[in-house]
Protein backbone atom coordinates (compact mmCIF):
# COMPACT_ATOMS: atom_id res chain seq x y z
CA UNK A 1 0.00 0.00 0.00
CA UNK A 2 0.80 3.68 -1.13
CA UNK A 3 2.58 5.16 1.87
CA UNK A 4 0.68 8.48 1.30
CA UNK A 5 -2.25 6.69 2.01
CA UNK A 6 -1.11 5.14 5.10
CA UNK A 7 0.24 8.51 6.49
CA UNK A 8 -3.27 10.74 5.87
CA UNK A 9 -5.10 7.39 7.58
CA UNK A 10 -2.88 8.02 10.71
CA UNK A 11 -3.84 11.54 10.59
CA UNK A 12 -7.00 11.29 10.64
CA UNK A 13 -6.97 8.54 13.26
CA UNK A 14 -4.55 10.92 15.90
CA UNK A 15 -5.67 14.46 15.03
CA UNK A 16 -7.75 16.22 18.36
CA UNK A 17 -10.54 18.71 17.67
CA UNK A 18 -7.77 21.13 19.96
CA UNK A 19 -4.73 20.57 17.70
CA UNK A 20 -7.06 22.48 15.04
CA UNK A 21 -6.72 26.39 14.50
CA UNK A 22 -9.56 28.04 15.60
CA UNK A 23 -10.93 29.25 12.40
CA UNK A 24 -11.15 25.88 10.32
CA UNK A 25 -13.40 24.63 13.69
CA UNK A 26 -15.55 27.98 12.82
CA UNK A 27 -15.92 26.95 9.31
CA UNK A 28 -16.33 23.42 10.54
CA UNK A 29 -19.14 23.90 12.08
CA UNK A 30 -21.03 26.44 9.50
CA UNK A 31 -20.67 23.62 7.48
CA UNK A 32 -22.19 21.46 9.84
CA UNK A 33 -25.08 24.20 10.16
CA UNK A 34 -25.74 24.49 6.67
CA UNK A 35 -25.87 20.53 5.60
CA UNK A 36 -28.29 20.19 8.10
CA UNK A 37 -30.19 22.86 6.98
CA UNK A 38 -30.49 21.18 3.55
CA UNK A 39 -31.35 18.17 4.64
CA UNK A 40 -34.45 19.36 6.33
CA UNK A 41 -35.50 20.99 3.33
CA UNK A 42 -34.83 17.92 1.37
CA UNK A 43 -37.20 15.26 3.59
CA UNK A 44 -39.72 17.28 1.89
CA UNK A 45 -39.19 15.86 -1.49
CA UNK A 46 -41.99 13.83 -2.96
CA UNK A 47 -39.76 10.68 -4.02
CA UNK A 48 -37.74 11.06 -0.69
CA UNK A 49 -41.00 10.61 1.00
CA UNK A 50 -41.72 7.61 -0.32
CA UNK A 51 -38.51 6.23 -0.17
CA UNK A 52 -38.23 7.20 3.71
CA UNK A 53 -41.92 5.01 3.46
CA UNK A 54 -40.67 2.50 2.31
CA UNK A 55 -37.32 1.74 3.89
CA UNK A 56 -37.43 3.09 7.20
CA UNK A 57 -40.97 1.51 9.17
CA UNK A 58 -39.34 -1.94 7.77
CA UNK A 59 -35.97 -1.24 9.75
CA UNK A 60 -34.37 -1.12 12.99
CA UNK A 61 -33.33 1.14 15.69
CA UNK A 62 -30.80 3.25 16.67
CA UNK A 63 -30.63 6.73 15.18
CA UNK A 64 -32.58 9.44 13.52
CA UNK A 65 -34.35 10.46 10.23
CA UNK A 66 -34.03 14.06 9.88
CA UNK A 67 -37.30 14.55 8.19
CA UNK A 68 -41.39 15.77 9.76
CA UNK A 69 -41.81 13.43 12.49
CA UNK A 70 -38.31 12.51 13.51
CA UNK A 71 -38.48 8.98 13.60
CA UNK A 72 -36.11 6.10 14.37
CA UNK A 73 -34.64 3.61 12.57
CA UNK A 74 -31.12 1.91 11.97
CA UNK A 75 -28.09 4.04 11.51
CA UNK A 76 -27.08 2.76 7.89
CA UNK A 77 -30.95 3.61 6.61
CA UNK A 78 -30.93 6.94 8.26
CA UNK A 79 -28.00 7.49 7.01
CA UNK A 80 -28.55 6.94 3.41
CA UNK A 81 -31.97 8.49 3.56
CA UNK A 82 -30.82 11.95 5.02
CA UNK A 83 -27.87 11.87 2.98
CA UNK A 84 -30.25 11.29 -0.13
CA UNK A 85 -32.78 13.88 1.16
CA UNK A 86 -29.60 16.59 0.96
CA UNK A 87 -28.68 16.12 -2.65
CA UNK A 88 -32.18 16.22 -3.84
CA UNK A 89 -32.13 20.20 -3.72
CA UNK A 90 -29.34 21.22 -5.45
CA UNK A 91 -27.89 23.06 -2.38
CA UNK A 92 -25.26 21.42 -0.92
CA UNK A 93 -21.68 22.59 0.08
CA UNK A 94 -18.70 21.97 -1.99
CA UNK A 95 -14.61 21.75 -2.24
CA UNK A 96 -13.75 21.59 -5.87
CA UNK A 97 -15.92 19.73 -7.42
CA UNK A 98 -16.85 17.04 -4.62
CA UNK A 99 -19.93 17.38 -2.06
CA UNK A 100 -18.15 15.73 1.21
CA UNK A 101 -20.38 17.33 3.36
CA UNK A 102 -23.95 15.52 2.45
CA UNK A 103 -21.49 12.21 1.93
CA UNK A 104 -19.74 12.76 5.52
CA UNK A 105 -22.14 14.61 8.25
CA UNK A 106 -25.67 12.05 7.63
CA UNK A 107 -23.19 9.18 8.31
CA UNK A 108 -21.31 11.10 11.09
CA UNK A 109 -24.34 12.09 12.85
CA UNK A 110 -26.35 8.75 12.49
CA UNK A 111 -22.73 6.55 13.36
CA UNK A 112 -22.59 9.49 16.21
CA UNK A 113 -26.04 9.07 17.67
CA UNK A 114 -25.79 5.25 17.72
CA UNK A 115 -22.41 5.49 19.85
CA UNK A 116 -23.45 8.34 21.98
CA UNK A 117 -20.32 9.94 20.31
CA UNK A 118 -19.88 13.61 21.96
CA UNK A 119 -20.07 17.04 19.97
CA UNK A 120 -16.54 16.97 19.29
CA UNK A 121 -15.61 13.29 18.18
CA UNK A 122 -18.72 14.29 15.50
CA UNK A 123 -16.57 17.51 14.00
CA UNK A 124 -13.23 15.75 14.78
CA UNK A 125 -14.76 13.08 12.56
CA UNK A 126 -16.79 15.39 10.10
CA UNK A 127 -13.52 18.03 9.77
CA UNK A 128 -11.21 14.72 9.09
CA UNK A 129 -13.36 12.88 6.62
CA UNK A 130 -13.49 15.86 4.49
CA UNK A 131 -9.43 16.46 4.56
CA UNK A 132 -9.57 12.96 3.23
CA UNK A 133 -11.59 13.82 0.04
CA UNK A 134 -9.87 17.14 -1.01
CA UNK A 135 -6.65 15.56 -0.81
CA UNK A 136 -7.69 12.65 -2.36
CA UNK A 137 -9.38 14.38 -5.11
CA UNK A 138 -6.33 17.00 -5.45
CA UNK A 139 -4.61 13.63 -7.10
CA UNK A 140 -7.88 12.18 -8.48
CA UNK A 141 -8.85 12.45 -12.78
CA UNK A 142 -11.98 11.37 -12.66
CA UNK A 143 -13.78 9.17 -15.93
CA UNK A 144 -15.28 11.64 -18.14
CA UNK A 145 -19.56 11.51 -17.74
CA UNK A 146 -18.76 10.33 -14.44
CA UNK A 147 -20.24 12.67 -11.75
CA UNK A 148 -18.31 13.01 -9.33
CA UNK A 149 -20.50 12.13 -5.95
CA UNK A 150 -19.93 8.30 -5.11
CA UNK A 151 -15.91 8.35 -5.19
CA UNK A 152 -13.92 10.29 -3.63
CA UNK A 153 -16.68 11.36 -1.62
CA UNK A 154 -17.57 8.13 -0.56
CA UNK A 155 -13.94 7.32 0.96
CA UNK A 156 -13.91 10.50 2.83
CA UNK A 157 -17.25 9.38 4.61
CA UNK A 158 -15.90 6.05 5.27
CA UNK A 159 -12.34 7.90 7.12
CA UNK A 160 -14.80 10.35 9.02
CA UNK A 161 -16.97 6.67 10.29
CA UNK A 162 -13.75 5.12 10.97
CA UNK A 163 -12.65 7.48 12.79
CA UNK A 164 -15.67 8.05 15.02
CA UNK A 165 -15.05 4.29 15.25
CA UNK A 166 -12.09 5.03 17.57
CA UNK A 167 -9.72 3.04 15.06
CA UNK A 168 -6.17 3.72 14.38
CA UNK A 169 -4.32 4.60 11.43
CA UNK A 170 -4.20 0.59 9.89
CA UNK A 171 -7.62 0.51 11.01
CA UNK A 172 -8.72 3.56 8.87
CA UNK A 173 -6.82 3.02 6.22
CA UNK A 174 -8.45 -0.76 5.98
CA UNK A 175 -12.27 0.59 6.35
CA UNK A 176 -11.23 2.71 3.07
CA UNK A 177 -9.42 -0.09 1.10
CA UNK A 178 -12.81 -2.33 2.10
CA UNK A 179 -14.87 0.67 0.77
CA UNK A 180 -13.26 0.99 -2.76
CA UNK A 181 -15.74 -1.98 -3.52
CA UNK A 182 -18.26 0.62 -2.89
CA UNK A 183 -17.24 3.04 -5.23
CA UNK A 184 -19.96 4.21 -8.08
CA UNK A 185 -19.65 6.22 -11.22
CA UNK A 186 -23.21 7.95 -11.40
CA UNK A 187 -23.36 9.20 -15.22
CA UNK A 188 -23.42 13.01 -15.45
CA UNK A 189 -26.10 12.42 -18.15
CA UNK A 190 -29.11 12.10 -15.58
CA UNK A 191 -28.67 15.77 -14.12
CA UNK A 192 -30.55 17.22 -17.68
CA UNK A 193 -32.61 14.08 -17.67
CA UNK A 194 -34.17 14.43 -14.21
CA UNK A 195 -32.63 11.73 -13.14
CA UNK A 196 -32.83 11.52 -9.53
CA UNK A 197 -31.14 7.93 -9.08
CA UNK A 198 -27.58 10.23 -9.00
CA UNK A 199 -28.63 11.30 -5.35
CA UNK A 200 -28.15 7.66 -4.81
CA UNK A 201 -24.71 7.97 -4.60
CA UNK A 202 -24.51 10.59 -1.92
CA UNK A 203 -26.91 8.33 0.43
CA UNK A 204 -24.35 5.17 -0.26
CA UNK A 205 -21.61 7.59 0.96
CA UNK A 206 -23.11 7.83 3.94
CA UNK A 207 -24.25 4.24 4.31
CA UNK A 208 -20.43 3.48 4.07
CA UNK A 209 -19.66 5.40 6.35
CA UNK A 210 -21.23 2.98 8.79
CA UNK A 211 -20.74 -0.08 6.89
CA UNK A 212 -17.43 -0.23 6.19
CA UNK A 213 -15.65 0.60 9.81
CA UNK A 214 -17.80 -2.29 10.76
CA UNK A 215 -16.66 -4.69 8.00
CA UNK A 216 -13.49 -3.77 9.30
CA UNK A 217 -13.52 -4.34 12.79
CA UNK A 218 -15.33 -7.60 12.04
CA UNK A 219 -11.94 -9.43 10.42
CA UNK A 220 -12.77 -7.98 6.32
CA UNK A 221 -9.46 -8.10 4.57
CA UNK A 222 -8.53 -6.06 1.55
CA UNK A 223 -5.86 -5.48 -1.02
CA UNK A 224 -2.81 -3.33 -0.08
CA UNK A 225 -3.06 -1.02 -3.23
CA UNK A 226 -7.09 -1.18 -3.37
CA UNK A 227 -6.82 2.70 -3.38
CA UNK A 228 -4.54 3.45 -5.82
CA UNK A 229 -6.28 0.99 -7.90
CA UNK A 230 -9.58 1.71 -7.46
CA UNK A 231 -9.10 6.11 -7.90
CA UNK A 232 -6.44 5.53 -11.22
CA UNK A 233 -7.70 2.57 -13.60
CA UNK A 234 -11.49 1.14 -12.32
CA UNK A 235 -13.79 4.56 -11.07
CA UNK A 236 -10.94 7.01 -12.42
CA UNK A 237 -8.87 7.20 -15.24
CA UNK A 238 -5.38 8.59 -12.96
CA UNK A 239 -4.79 8.83 -9.31
CA UNK A 240 -1.23 10.58 -8.27
CA UNK A 241 -0.74 10.40 -5.09
CA UNK A 242 2.08 12.36 -4.56
CA UNK A 243 0.71 15.83 -3.01
CA UNK A 244 -1.72 13.63 -0.74
CA UNK A 245 0.28 14.58 2.36
CA UNK A 246 1.64 17.82 1.41
CA UNK A 247 0.85 20.58 4.23
CA UNK A 248 -0.59 18.19 6.36
CA UNK A 249 -2.43 20.00 9.13
CA UNK A 250 -1.03 23.30 7.92
CA UNK A 251 -3.77 23.31 5.49
CA UNK A 252 -7.33 22.18 5.57
CA UNK A 253 -9.63 21.66 2.57
CA UNK A 254 -12.64 22.95 4.80
CA UNK A 255 -11.52 26.67 4.65
CA UNK A 256 -11.53 26.37 1.02
CA UNK A 257 -15.02 25.25 0.27
CA UNK A 258 -17.58 27.47 -0.66
CA UNK A 259 -21.45 27.60 -0.01
CA UNK A 260 -24.44 27.26 -2.45
CA UNK A 261 -27.14 29.91 -2.65
CA UNK A 262 -28.58 29.29 -5.61
CA UNK A 263 -30.46 26.19 -5.67
CA UNK A 264 -29.18 25.12 -8.99
CA UNK A 265 -25.88 23.45 -10.63
CA UNK A 266 -22.88 25.34 -9.65
CA UNK A 267 -20.88 25.41 -13.29
CA UNK A 268 -24.28 27.53 -14.34
CA UNK A 269 -23.83 30.69 -11.58
CA UNK A 270 -21.40 32.23 -13.52
CA UNK A 271 -23.85 33.14 -15.94
CA UNK A 272 -26.73 33.69 -13.38
CA UNK A 273 -24.54 36.37 -11.67
CA UNK A 274 -24.10 38.31 -14.66
CA UNK A 275 -27.53 37.63 -15.45
CA UNK A 276 -28.31 39.45 -11.97
CA UNK A 277 -25.68 42.35 -13.16
CA UNK A 278 -28.16 43.18 -16.25
CA UNK A 279 -30.95 42.60 -15.05
CA UNK A 280 -30.19 45.33 -11.73
CA UNK A 281 -29.15 47.84 -14.83
CA UNK A 282 -31.99 47.41 -16.87
CA UNK A 283 -34.56 46.39 -14.29
CA UNK A 284 -37.11 44.69 -17.19
CA UNK A 285 -39.91 43.31 -17.00
CA UNK A 286 -40.24 40.01 -18.69
CA UNK A 287 -42.50 41.13 -21.21
CA UNK A 288 -39.77 43.64 -22.31
CA UNK A 289 -37.16 40.94 -22.67
CA UNK A 290 -36.53 39.84 -26.44
CA UNK A 291 -33.55 38.29 -26.20
CA UNK A 292 -31.18 36.82 -23.36
CA UNK A 293 -27.83 35.62 -24.88
CA UNK A 294 -25.03 33.92 -22.67
CA UNK A 295 -21.88 32.84 -23.44
CA UNK A 296 -19.88 30.51 -20.66
CA UNK A 297 -17.69 27.38 -21.01
CA UNK A 298 -18.73 24.55 -22.66
CA UNK A 299 -19.28 22.22 -19.32
CA UNK A 300 -21.82 24.76 -18.62
CA UNK A 301 -23.49 25.51 -21.95
CA UNK A 302 -24.12 21.89 -22.19
CA UNK A 303 -27.12 22.93 -19.32
CA UNK A 304 -29.40 24.33 -22.30
CA UNK A 305 -32.76 22.59 -21.77
CA UNK A 306 -35.55 24.81 -22.09
CA UNK A 307 -38.02 22.18 -21.08
CA UNK A 308 -36.45 20.35 -18.20
CA UNK A 309 -38.79 17.20 -17.87
CA UNK A 310 -38.97 17.83 -13.70
CA UNK A 311 -37.74 19.98 -10.29
CA UNK A 312 -33.84 17.68 -10.39
CA UNK A 313 -33.77 18.36 -13.83
CA UNK A 314 -34.76 21.87 -13.81
CA UNK A 315 -31.60 22.47 -11.23
CA UNK A 316 -29.45 21.57 -14.64
CA UNK A 317 -31.04 24.29 -16.75
CA UNK A 318 -29.01 27.27 -17.45
CA UNK A 319 -32.64 28.69 -19.68
CA UNK A 320 -35.18 27.89 -16.84
CA UNK A 321 -32.55 29.45 -14.29
CA UNK A 322 -31.94 32.28 -15.91
CA UNK A 323 -36.17 32.68 -16.75
CA UNK A 324 -36.73 32.39 -12.90
CA UNK A 325 -34.49 34.74 -11.70
CA UNK A 326 -35.82 37.73 -14.15
CA UNK A 327 -39.70 36.66 -13.15
CA UNK A 328 -39.05 35.87 -9.26
CA UNK A 329 -35.78 37.86 -8.58
CA UNK A 330 -34.29 35.32 -7.24
CA UNK A 331 -33.11 31.88 -7.53
CA UNK A 332 -32.75 30.38 -3.75
CA UNK A 333 -34.72 27.33 -2.54
CA UNK A 334 -38.07 28.74 -2.56
CA UNK A 335 -37.53 30.60 -5.79
CA UNK A 336 -36.41 27.56 -8.14
CA UNK A 337 -39.12 25.35 -6.63
CA UNK A 338 -42.05 23.28 -8.09
CA UNK A 339 -44.03 25.88 -9.11
CA UNK A 340 -41.18 27.76 -11.36
CA UNK A 341 -41.72 24.72 -13.53
CA UNK A 342 -45.38 25.68 -13.96
CA UNK A 343 -45.23 29.08 -14.30
CA UNK A 344 -46.24 30.20 -18.03
CA UNK A 345 -44.65 33.47 -17.46
CA UNK A 346 -41.45 31.58 -16.99
CA UNK A 347 -41.90 28.96 -19.81
CA UNK A 348 -42.18 31.21 -22.17
CA UNK A 349 -38.99 33.30 -21.16
CA UNK A 350 -37.20 30.18 -21.49
CA UNK A 351 -36.94 30.17 -25.07
CA UNK A 352 -36.05 33.50 -25.21
CA UNK A 353 -32.68 32.14 -23.39
CA UNK A 354 -30.24 31.26 -26.07
CA UNK A 355 -26.93 29.73 -24.81
CA UNK A 356 -23.55 28.79 -26.40
CA UNK A 357 -19.79 27.93 -25.71
CA UNK A 358 -17.20 29.96 -26.27
CA UNK A 359 -13.99 28.26 -26.75
CA UNK A 360 -11.71 31.63 -25.03
CA UNK A 361 -14.05 30.88 -22.10
CA UNK A 362 -13.70 27.18 -22.04
CA UNK A 363 -9.59 27.36 -22.31
CA UNK A 364 -9.44 29.76 -19.17
CA UNK A 365 -10.64 26.63 -17.16
CA UNK A 366 -10.40 24.67 -14.78
CA UNK A 367 -9.37 27.67 -12.60
CA UNK A 368 -11.71 30.28 -14.44
CA UNK A 369 -15.28 29.53 -15.02
CA UNK A 370 -16.28 32.97 -17.22
CA UNK A 371 -19.72 34.06 -18.54
CA UNK A 372 -20.94 36.87 -20.47
CA UNK A 373 -24.79 37.94 -20.27
CA UNK A 374 -26.65 40.20 -23.30
CA UNK A 375 -30.20 41.54 -22.47
CA UNK A 376 -32.00 42.74 -25.70
CA UNK A 377 -34.87 44.36 -24.79
CA UNK A 378 -37.96 44.80 -27.43
CA UNK A 379 -37.61 48.56 -27.19
CA UNK A 380 -34.44 48.02 -28.35
CA UNK A 381 -31.78 48.96 -25.68
CA UNK A 382 -29.48 46.23 -24.73
CA UNK A 383 -26.63 45.45 -21.99
CA UNK A 384 -24.23 42.94 -20.98
CA UNK A 385 -22.34 42.09 -17.90
CA UNK A 386 -19.34 38.95 -18.19
CA UNK A 387 -17.61 37.46 -14.92
CA UNK A 388 -14.92 35.13 -14.42
CA UNK A 389 -15.97 32.58 -11.42
CA UNK A 390 -18.66 32.70 -9.64
CA UNK A 391 -19.81 35.59 -7.23
CA UNK A 392 -19.72 32.73 -4.48
CA UNK A 393 -15.61 32.67 -4.98
CA UNK A 394 -15.81 36.32 -3.19
CA UNK A 395 -17.76 34.87 -0.58
CA UNK A 396 -14.98 32.42 0.67
CA UNK A 397 -13.60 34.30 3.55
CA UNK A 398 -16.35 35.22 5.34
CA UNK A 399 -20.17 33.32 4.15
CA UNK A 400 -21.21 33.42 7.63
CA UNK A 401 -24.41 35.99 7.12
CA UNK A 402 -25.95 34.14 4.07
CA UNK A 403 -25.18 30.42 5.07
CA UNK A 404 -26.91 31.73 8.36
CA UNK A 405 -30.10 33.17 6.30
CA UNK A 406 -30.51 30.17 4.14
CA UNK A 407 -30.41 28.24 7.02
CA UNK A 408 -33.32 29.68 8.04
CA UNK A 409 -35.66 29.48 5.09
CA UNK A 410 -34.22 25.54 4.70
CA UNK A 411 -34.96 24.16 8.09
CA UNK A 412 -37.93 26.34 8.65
CA UNK A 413 -39.89 24.05 5.91
CA UNK A 414 -39.68 21.43 9.38
CA UNK A 415 -38.95 23.64 12.67
CA UNK A 416 -40.88 26.29 13.89
CA UNK A 417 -39.04 30.03 13.64
CA UNK A 418 -38.33 29.12 17.86
CA UNK A 419 -36.96 25.75 16.92
CA UNK A 420 -34.91 27.10 14.12
CA UNK A 421 -32.87 29.43 16.18
CA UNK A 422 -32.27 26.73 19.03
CA UNK A 423 -31.30 24.33 15.94
CA UNK A 424 -29.04 27.27 15.36
CA UNK A 425 -27.58 27.63 19.03
CA UNK A 426 -27.16 23.95 19.15
CA UNK A 427 -24.82 23.69 16.33
CA UNK A 428 -22.71 26.87 17.83
CA UNK A 429 -21.94 25.23 20.50
CA UNK A 430 -21.67 21.56 19.54
CA UNK A 431 -17.83 20.86 20.50
CA UNK A 432 -19.86 21.15 24.27
CA UNK A 433 -22.46 18.42 23.06
CA UNK A 434 -22.30 15.56 25.61
CA UNK A 435 -24.02 13.51 23.14
CA UNK A 436 -25.38 13.92 19.25
CA UNK A 437 -28.46 14.37 21.02
CA UNK A 438 -28.43 17.62 22.10
CA UNK A 439 -28.89 18.66 18.48
CA UNK A 440 -31.90 15.58 17.80
CA UNK A 441 -33.75 16.67 20.77
CA UNK A 442 -33.56 20.35 19.66
CA UNK A 443 -34.95 19.11 16.59
CA UNK A 444 -37.60 16.50 18.22
CA UNK A 445 -39.04 18.91 20.63
CA UNK A 446 -39.30 22.23 17.94
CA UNK A 447 -40.40 20.57 15.22
CA UNK A 448 -43.50 21.72 13.38
CA UNK A 449 -47.24 20.21 13.83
Amino acid sequence: MGQQIEDLARFVATTHWSDVPAPVRHRTKLVLLDTVGVILAGSGRPEVRALRERLAGNAGTGATLLAPGFAGTDPRTAAMLNSIAGRSVEMTEGLRGLQGAVHIIPGVLAVGEHRRSTGEELLEALLLGYEVGGRLNAGFTPRALAHPNGQVSLLSAVAAGARLHGMDGPGVSLAMRIATTMLMTPSYMNTAAGGTTLNLAAGMGSFAAGLAPEMALAGYAAQEDAIEEALGQMVGSGFDPAGVVDGLGESWGMTDNYFRFYACCNPIHPALDSLQEVLDFLRPRPGDISRIDVQTFAFAAVMRNPDPPNYFASKYSLPHAAATLVVRGGLGFSALDDSALEDPVIAALRHRVHITADPAMTAAGPTLKPARVTIRLVDGREATASCQNSRRDTLLADPEVQVREKFHELAGTVLTPEGVAKAEAAVDRSEAWASVDDLLSVLRRYARA
